[in-house]
């Protein structure tokens, strides 16, 4: 089967150390990228329970009411694409790729991509899959190649207090309150997740460089 380029849609882009908590939000974004496919809300990277493992969290199509989630699709035309950056040199080493293909998230990887930067294909063979959880249903986990994946709509996990937020920059206000108000409480996102063994990124020093990139289809 020929594979096809990709072209760059979105991105976000954070630096974590191996075993750390890093996250990248992006909410509310402009009306060309909002309620888009490629509409990137966060990325999340964190040890597992099993303190061998990272997990890599992709949320994408967030602000998504109870009453849209149900219908909310992954794109068979848009890669998910976690990036790897292991030497330290801000040049992706390794990517793990996830597809949307029949019902199934497809993911590809950790492999060494063919191509860097702003274009992309998808790499090698499938690795490992899983049947996109319906909302509201118990998770499906998929596993394959040393990992275990999700795919589906989940409650999105950024917590946010917006207004107090537009007050402090209106000079309204000088702090946060404690606790403060979510803005994102009751909104959902599509989800996807991997956890896999640190063994398996190569990782020079113990510390990696993880971002995130969604891309169309050419």
């Amino acid at each position: 089967m020929k594979k096809k380029k990709m072209l760059l849609a979105a991105l976000a882009v954070a630096g974590i150390t191996v075993g750390g908590l890093v996250y990248a939000a992006d909410h509310i974004d402009s009306p060309a990228v909002t309620n888009q496919t490629t509409d990137i809300t966060d990325l999340y990277v964190f040890q597992g329970q099993d303190a061998n493992n990272l997990v890599f969290v992709a949320n994408t199509q967030g602000l998504l009411a109870p009453s849209a989630t149900g219908a909310a699709q992954f794109d068979a035309n848009t890669l998910i694409e976690f990036n790897i950056d292991n030497n330290n040199d801000n040049v992706e080493d390794l990517v793990i790729q996830g597809i949307y293909n029949n019902g199934k998230m497809k993911i590809y990887g950790p492999i060494k991509p063919s191509e860097t930067g702003g274009r992309s294909k998808l790499e090698g063979p499938v690795t490992a899959e899983v049947a996109v959880t319906p909302y509201g249903s118990a998770a499906n986990i998929g596993t394959g190649g040393g990992m275990k994946v999700f795919a589906g709509p989940r409650d999105d996990p950024f917590f946010f207090d917006l207004t107090q937020f537009k007050k402090i920059i209106g000079g309204m206000a000088t702090s946060f309150n404690n606790p403060g108000t979510d803005a994102f409480a009751g909104t959902n996102v599509m989800s996807f997740a991997v956890e896999l063994p640190k063994s398996m990124l190569n990782a020079t020093n113990g510390k990696i460089n993880v971002w995130l990139e969604t891309k169309k289809k050419m």
